[in-house]
């Protein structure tokens, strides 16, 4: 028997073992992890096949980011149909299957694709919004159960951000706007997520990005769009944005992400962090310590077709350099694994050439193998997918996802609730939702006792160059929203929910609105719920909502809580217990 394959032996043993069997191109190919997706959204059953007997099975690739699926079945099945061309190879080694997010409210091809199946919750700084760590942990054991039932043994997630420009298109990903709640919440989750003191083989591992703090872009643009790639620190604060980091690698996190985003106007060297030595070898390696996988944010060497969009190369600072010229640099300075990417070839003939030592790859593949092995992967083989459909969406985790939204929702400006059979015109709530609720849906204005909207933050169409999956620009509502709102109010009390993707200048909402809530992404019950008194309200915000535009653009974007004279300040929230009239 090969001692890799033998499980009573230690880990360390099978590693050495396993890496000494492979040839230069199996070591390249584990240093790849793109996406892959099962037939739907347009891919024939054929081509999906094709692609993942190429990849997995001729290629050798056995790190997978999974796109798509129709639902959490089918997930599992595509993970036992990669696990089967996996063991056909001639070293055998499994499949490692990782996913985005997939339990929000919101769906981007980006960063994490919703699916129905799952519990759903409200986006991370919802989470924030409850006010403990608890929901944290209950958040993480939950994905983890869901993720375990599916296949996935990775989860790109959590971002250990700080959401500290109110402008940045990626903050519902984070914990919020402060540094030691989203150090604390990013420690409960990924403990959860592991489900024990130690990586097993009930555990998701965490990959935690976007190191070194992504929150920082520059007006709050985001740096998958090539327009925006500079990061910037006018107040200075690079270590605080550290900290998050620091603490989720004393709590065990064993993978980390880099940002594409580029430093401007620091000492550091103005290219993307997966390529620059100052962040990635003295920081992140001999500072702090962190000798587990480093793999890059997605396409940094080259193109692909996203969505009918061509999404890379994202390679900001050195777009002059060729893909190969890019990998060796991002190998120099400590990178293990390339996200997005599959040319595993530019591995293999930076070896050839003499520009990167075979032990160099050996590094990396070690640490990549050890996390196979640590997870139980050659031991785990196919998942039930008669279990995934009793597990998935179960009543007991989805449950928890309704509670976590009912408990994210935060009341900034309290009045009367909406009464039972009421009569309500409704903008962004579904009829259905409306008559499970005890209201009567009236279709003008003039004939309601009160109106409710549902409306999302603002931003400015086109500023993003991916199809706006990153909604950027400004914060402020728009003269003609403003306007359709005053006169609803003068109609009857109006009762406003708002997505806070982003926080959002209220001012003109609060001199309107009777009732005025945040929510983070919830179902239309549950908002109804709160506006009619029959669930309690118990958030906080999670970040300061600026006053205006103008105290937005004065702010320093690595500096929390910059906003001069904010609307509400984070923390703030108005309790209503149920049954308040």
């Amino acid at each position: 028997m090969d001692d890799y394959r033998d499980s009573s032996l230690p880990i360390d043993r099978r590693v050495d073992d396993l890496t000494g069997r492979m040839t230069v191109a199996e070591k390249a190919a584990l240093m790849f992890h793109p996406s892959t997706a099962p037939a739907g959204d347009g891919l024939s059953e054929a081509d999906a096949l094709a692609a993942a007997r190429r990849y997995a099975g001729d290629v050798g690739i056995s790190h997978f980011n999974v796109l798509g699926g129709e639902d959490s079945v089918a997930v599992a099945e595509w993970h036992n149909t990669l696990q089967d061309i996996a063991a056909g190879t001639r070293l055998g080694i499994p499949v490692t299957l990782s996913t985005d997010p997939r339990h929000g409210f919101r769906s981007n091809l980006f960063t994490g694709q919703a699916l129905d199946s799952l519990s759903r919750w409200p986006d991370y700084p919802g989470i924030a919004a409850i006010g403990d760590v608890d929901a944290a942990r209950v958040f993480g054991e939950t994905m983890r159960r869901e993720l375990l039932a599916m296949g996935v043994r990775v989860l790109l997630g959590p971002m250990a951000d700080i959401f500290s420009e109110p402008r940045w298109s990626r903050g519902s990903g984070t914990f919020g706007e402060d540094p030691e709640r989203v150090a604390a919440l990013t420690v409960a989750f990924i403990e959860a997520l592991r489900g024990g003191l130690e990586l097993g083989s009930e555990s998701v591992a965490a990959v935690v990005k976007h190191f070194p703090g992504g929150g920082p872009q520059l007006k709050g643009d985001d740096a998958h769009d090539p327009r925006y790639p500079e990061q910037v620190y006018p107040g200075g604060m690079q270590e605080l944005h550290l900290r998050p980091f620091e603490r989720a690698f004393a709590a065990g996190a064993t993978q980390v992400m880099t940002y594409y985003g580029k430093p401007v106007g620091t000492e550091w060297p103005e290219v993307g962090f997966a390529f620059n030595e100052p962040v990635v070898r003295d920081i992140l390696r001999r500072r702090l310590g962190f000798d587990g996988i480093v793999v890059t944010d997605w396409n940094l060497l080259e193109a692909e077709d996203m969505a009918g969009m061509q999404f890379g190369p994202n390679g900001w600072g050195l777009e002059h350099l060729t893909p190969l010229e890019r990998a060796a640099i991002a190998l120099d300075v400590g990178v293990d694994q390339f996200g997005g990417d599959r040319n595993a070839a530019l591995i293999e003939e930076l070896v050839d050439s003499g520009r990167i030592a075979e032990s160099r790859l050996d590094e990396s593949v070690r640490r990549l193998l050890r996390e196979k092995f640590r997870l139980g992967l050659f031991e785990a083989g196919r998942v039930d997918t008669a279990a995934t459909a009793v597990v998935c969406g179960s009543p007991e985790l989805t449950e928890n996802g309704l509670d976590a939204q009912r408990r994210s929702l935060v009341r900034l400006v309290d009045g009367p609730a909406v009464a039972a059979g009421a009569r309500v015109f409704v903008e962004g709530v579904a009829p259905q939702a409306v008559v499970d609720a005890g209201l009567v849906p009236v279709t003008d204005p003039e004939d309601a006792d009160a109106i409710i909207v549902r409306i999302d933050s603002p931003f400015e169409p086109g500023r993003g160059s991916l199809g706006d999956f990153f909604r950027g620009g400004s914060l402020a509502f728009d003269d003609a929203t403003v306007a359709r709102l005053q006169g609803y109010a003068s109609a009857a009390p109006l009762h406003v929910s708002v997505y806070l993707e982003r926080p959002a200048v209220l001012t003109p909402l609060v001199e309107v609105a009777t009732v005025l809530l945040g929510d983070f992404g919830a179902s239309d019950e549950v908002v109804l719920a709160a506006l009619t008194g029959r669930s309690a309200t118990t958030g906080v915000l999670p970040f300061d909502i600026p006053s205006s535009m103008s105290a937005v653009e004065a702010s320093r974007e690595d500096v929390p809580f910059d906003t001069a004279d904010p609307l509400f300040r984070s923390g703030f929230g108005i309790r209503r217990d149920a049954g308040a009239a």
